[in-house]
């Protein structure tokens, strides 16, 4: 990132989670209660794991807003853990070993292993803890104030299921609907969905799953509205947005495909069905179709951009797979921790968060602004012309 950065530290059952946003103009009004919101989004929907009964994520900001404005100088904001009361001998930042809690068994398709490996550790609790997807509430909350900026300048984002498991939502996007509005439809379905039967069809799923001691994937949508022509560049590959985007979606946990636009579907179709033609209408120059996604040459183009992301079924299984003994070698079933049996909705949610990360940078570094006034007054004059 280049005019917008954020690091998140904290560990899953530490004591809390912390995010710092630099680049965020001066002026951008923000509150605790919009970005708790995103944070209690997050952590809805059916099949998530005992952990959301426990933690009522809410932000604390220590640095950079006053009297709820930004500052211009870094935000600092901090996420309790309340679940950290149960394992504050076992996570303690200072004071004597305690280890009633070390894994010992990697799961196969966590982190375990590799990093185990990597870092040479004794307890693979080292390793899982800060690899554990608790840390995605730590993103979103930075997210939510990416969002807040991209709302001065007109953009705005949502984001639904498509599937989970062998279950897909063909429901057409209802016409004439905000973002927000798209949204709130989401939201108001357990798993995501914008259609009731395939909403009915993903929670049956789940279920049977969770009876099955199985878990589930899927593929998510997250789509901006708004967008000024010409965020990104290509001038060179670490500037094309759409790469930026790419990563920033692929690193959310479990996240194992991404596709911009028609991405995969149309790589099967021919030249002239890959593309979206220029028409006149009325006088008016427009696109016929949208399936580059709202990004051409590593540029925004001016049409809704749209991506969607493949999300693998979670590692930790409560039938665990085949495994080894980390001291030993010795064969032994892999380590059961807490988790959910579906994450896609988090998983959409999320993905709005970063998404809004990497679009707030790029907008910063097309039109910079130490003010989001100077931001926002930027950003309207080029529509205008």
């Amino acid at each position: 990132m280049g005019r917008l950065r954020y690091l998140t530290a904290g560990e899953s059952h530490g004591p809390a989670l912390v995010a710092i946003v630099e680049g965020l103009p001066a002026g951008l009004a923000l509150s605790s209660a919009e970005i708790d919101r995103e944070l209690a989004r997050r952590q809805r929907g059916h099949g998530r794991g005992g952990r959301q009964r426990i933690e009522r994520d809410r932000v604390r900001f220590r640095g950079g807003l006053r009297f709820g404005r930004t500052l211009g100088s870094p935000l600092a904001i901090e996420i309790e853990n309340l679940d950290f009361a149960s394992w504050s001998d076992e996570m303690a930042c200072e004071g004597p070993v305690v280890r009633n809690r070390a894994v010992k068994v990697p799961r196969p398709g966590h982190a375990d292993f590799a990093g185990g490996r990597k870092y040479r550790v004794d307890d693979l609790r080292d390793v899982l803890e800060r690899a554990s997807a608790r840390e995605t509430a730590a993103r979103v909350a930075a997210g939510a104030a990416a969002k807040r900026l991209l709302a001065a300048a007109s953009i705005s984002i949502w984001s639904r299921v498509l599937a989970i498991g062998s279950s897909r939502d063909d429901e057409p996007i209802p016409a004439g609907l905000s973002a927000e509005e798209l949204n709130e439809i989401a939201d108001s379905s357990p798993v995501r969905a914008l259609g009731a039967a395939a909403s009915a069809a993903m929670v049956a799923e789940i279920d049977a799953a969770m009876s099955a001691k199985e878990t589930l994937g899927g593929v998510i949508e997250v789509r901006a509205r708004g967008c000024p022509l010409g965020l990104g560049s290509h001038v060179h590959w670490d500037r094309r947005l759409d790469g930026r985007i790419a990563q920033a979606i692929m690193a959310i946990p479990a996240i194992k495909g991404v596709e911009i636009g028609d991405g995969f579907a149309g790589a099967a179709r021919p030249g002239s069905l890959a593309h979206d033609e220029f028409v006149r209408e009325g006088g008016r120059l427009r696109r016929a179709s949208n399936r580059a996604g709202g990004i051409e040459g590593g540029m925004t183009n001016g049409e809704e951009l749209l991506v969607r992301a493949a999300m693998k079924p979670l590692a930790t299984l409560a039938r665990p797979l085949r495994s080894f003994d980390w001291t030993t070698g010795e064969a032994a079933p892999a380590h059961v921790e807490r988790s959910d049996t579906c994450a896609v909705p988090a998983a959409a949610v999320i993905a709005e968060a970063v998404l809004a990360l990497v679009l707030a940078d790029a907008l910063l570094e097309t039109f910079g602004g130490d003010t989001v006034r100077e931001v926002a007054s930027r950003v309207a004059a080029a529509a205008s012309t």
